[in-house]
C-alpha cells in the first residue's frame, strides 16, 4: 500500500462532495425509476409478468458483480478513473435503454446500467482519501443516505413523466444526471495516490459472480418460477455450492479478489450481517407502501392513488434520511458507531409498527414513511462507517462493496417474501390482495429489525462511548502487514 497525503486533502471538500453525490444519485434513481413504468412496458411490448421483471433483475444481478469487483479495481488502480469508466458504461447502458424498442434490447441496457453500481464503493473510497479526517463521517454517512432517498425518489418521479410523455423519457432524463455527474467527477475530483499493488484474482471473479448470481437469481424469480420448483432449488444450491468454493479458493490465492481476513474482523463481520438483516426487514416498504395507497378504497382498505400520488407517501421517508444521515454522522463520530445503527434498527421496528397497526390512515402512513427514513438513515451511515473505520484505506472500496453486496441481497430477498405474503391471499371474487397481507409483510419487517437489533448489540465495543480513533498510516501498515 502506498500512503502519501492525497493531492485533494487540504483543499476544499464542497466542490468534490457535491461531485460525488451527484454521481451516486445518478445511480441509485435509476435503481426504481423504472418500477412505476413497469405496467406500461408489459402493455407495449405485450409481456408477461414474469419477462418484464427481467428489466429490474438484469440490473440487480450485474449491480451486486459490479460492486464488489470495481471496488477492488478501484482500490489497486484508482478510484477517481474507475469511477469515471464505471459511470461512462452506465451512461451507456442508459442510452441504450433510452433508444429500446423492444423488451429483449431494454433487458440488455439494463444489464449495461448496473455496472453503474460501483460508484458508491468507490465514492466511499475517495472520500476517506481525500476529505479531513474530521469531515470523513458525516460525508460517508450523506452518500449512503443517497443510496435510499435516490430509491425512494426514483418511485415519484416516472409517474408524471409517463403521464406526460412516454417511459423512454425516464431514461433521456436519466442520462442527462449520469452525464452531469461524470463531468463533475471529472472536473472536481482528483485521483489519489493510496493505492494497494496486486493483481485481478479471475478466478475469484468468476466464481463470486456466479454465486452471487445465481443466489439473486433463485430470490428474484421465486415468486414466478416457485419456490419449490427444481429450477430455484437448483440455484439456491448452485450459489452455495459455488459461494463455498469461492471461499476456499480464496484462502489459497496471494491476492485474492476478496481478503477474508476483512470478514473474520468483528467490527466487518457484524456489519456485514446486520446489512443482510436490515436489508431484509426494511426493503419490503419501498415496493409495499405503494402498492397499499393505489388500492381502491372499496376493498376496505387502500387510498385509490394513482402512481404519482403513490409515490408521494415515499417523499417524507427521503427527507427525514436526508436530516438522519448527518445526525448519525455527529453521533457516530463522538459516540461510535455501535449506537447510532441500534438506533436506527429500534426506529425502523417503530416506523413498521405504524405501518402494521395504523395504515388505512393516511396521515399515519406518511408518519411512518418518515419514522422509517430517520431509521434507514442512521442504518446506511453507521453500516459504512463501521466498515470503513475497520478496514485500511487500500481496501475501502473492497469492504464496502460486500457490505453493499449483503444489504442487495437481504432487500431483494426481503422484497420477495413480502410481495409473495401480499399476494398469497386475495379479496374473495377478485385478484385485490387481502389487507391482512400487508400487517403480516408489515409485522414481518417490524420482527426482522428486531433480529438486526440483536445482531447489531453483538458487535465489538460498548454501546456509547468514545468514539474509536480513526486508523493512523503507520496502524494501517502495521494491520496490513499482520
Amino acid at each position: 500500500m502506498t500512503d502519501i497525503p492525497a493531492p485533494g486533502a487540504q483543499r476544499g471538500t464542497a466542490a468534490p462532495f457535491a461531485a460525488l453525490l451527484l454521481a451516486v444519485l445518478s445511480f441509485s434513481l435509476m435503481q426504481t425509476m423504472v418500477v412505476p413504468a413497469l405496467p406500461d412496458l408489459q402493455r407495449e411490448f405485450d409481456a408477461s409478468t414474469t419477462a418484464v421483471s427481467w428489466v429490474l433483475s438484469a440490473f440487480l444481478l450485474t449491480a451486486s458483480v459490479a460492486t464488489a469487483l470495481l471496488g477492488r479495481v478501484g482500490d489497486m488502480f484508482g478510484k477517481r478513473r474507475v469511477l469515471i469508466a464505471s459511470l461512462t458504461v452506465f451512461a451507456a447502458g442508459t442510452l441504450l435503454a433510452a433508444l429500446s424498442d423492444s423488451l429483449a434490447l431494454l433487458i440488455a441496457a439494463r444489464a449495461v446500467q448496473g455496472v453503474g453500481s460501483a460508484a458508491f464503493p468507490l465514492a466511499f473510497g475517495i472520500v476517506r482519501d481525500q476529505f479531513p479526517r474530521e469531515r470523513v463521517p458525516v460525508a460517508i454517512g450523506l452518500i449512503s443516505s443517497t443510496f435510499g432517498i435516490g430509491f425512494g425518489v426514483g418511485l415519484v418521479i416516472p409517474g408524471p413523466i409517463v403521464d406526460a410523455l412516454d417511459w423512454h423519457w425516464i431514461f433521456w432524463l436519466g442520462l442527462v444526471v449520469i452525464l452531469l455527474g461524470i463531468a463533475a467527477v471529472t472536473a472536481f475530483i482528483e485521483e489519489s495516490s493510496v493505492t494497494s499493488a496486486g493483481r485481478i484474482d479471475w478466478a475469484g471473479v468468476v466464481l463470486l459472480s456466479a454465486g452471487v448470481v445465481a443466489l439473486l437469481l433463485a430470490i428474484s424469480e421465486g415468486k414466478s418460477w416457485g419456490w419449490t420448483s427444481g429450477g430455484i432449488v437448483g440455484l439456491f444450491v448452485a450459489a452455495v455450492v459455488l459461494l463455498a468454493v469461492f471461499t476456499y479458493a480464496e484462502s489459497k490465492v496471494r491476492e485474492p479478489l476478496i481478503d477474508l481476513e476483512l470478514l473474520r474482523r468483528p467490527a466487518v463481520l457484524t456489519s456485514h450481517i446486520t446489512a443482510l438483516i436490515i436489508g431484509f426487514g426494511m426493503y419490503g416498504a419501498f415496493t409495499l407502501v405503494p402498492l397499499l395507497a393505489q388500492t381502491p378504497s372499496k376493498a376496505g382498505y387502500g387510498f385509490d392513488a394513482s402512481v404519482t400520488e403513490a409515490g408521494l407517501f415515499m417523499v417524507p421517508m427521503a427527507v427525514t434520511m436526508l436530516i438522519a444521515s448527518p445526525l448519525a454522522g455527529g453521533i457516530g463520530a463522538a459516540l461510535g458507531w455501535k449506537l447510532p445503527l441500534v438506533l436506527a434498527c429500534l426506529i425502523g421496528v417503530v416506523g413498521f409498527v405504524l405501518y402494521a397497526g395504523a395504515h388505512d390512515t393516511e396521515w399515519i402512513m406518511y408518519v411512518g414513511s418518515g419514522v422509517l427514513g430517520i431509521g434507514v438513515g442512521f442504518a446506511f451511515a453507521a453500516l459504512a462507517n463501521l466498515v470503513v473505520s475497520a478496514v485500511d484505506r487500500s481496501q475501502t472500496g473492497e469492504a464496502t462493496g460486500i457490505n453493499t453486496i449483503m444489504r442487495t441481497i437481504g432487500g431483494s430477498l426481503g422484497a420477495q417474501i413480502a410481495a409473495s405474503i401480499v399476494a398469497s391471499e386475495t379479496i374473495p371474487g377478485t385478484r385485490v390482495p387481502a389487507e391482512s397481507g400487508y400487517t403480516t409483510a408489515f409485522v414481518m419487517s417490524a420482527i426482522a429489525l428486531g433480529v438486526a437489533t440483536l445482531a447489531a448489540l453483538a458487535g465489538p465495543g460498548r454501546l456509547w462511548g468514545r468514539a474509536p480513533a480513526p486508523l493512523t498510516p503507520a496502524k494501517e501498515q502495521s494491520r496490513s502487514a499482520a
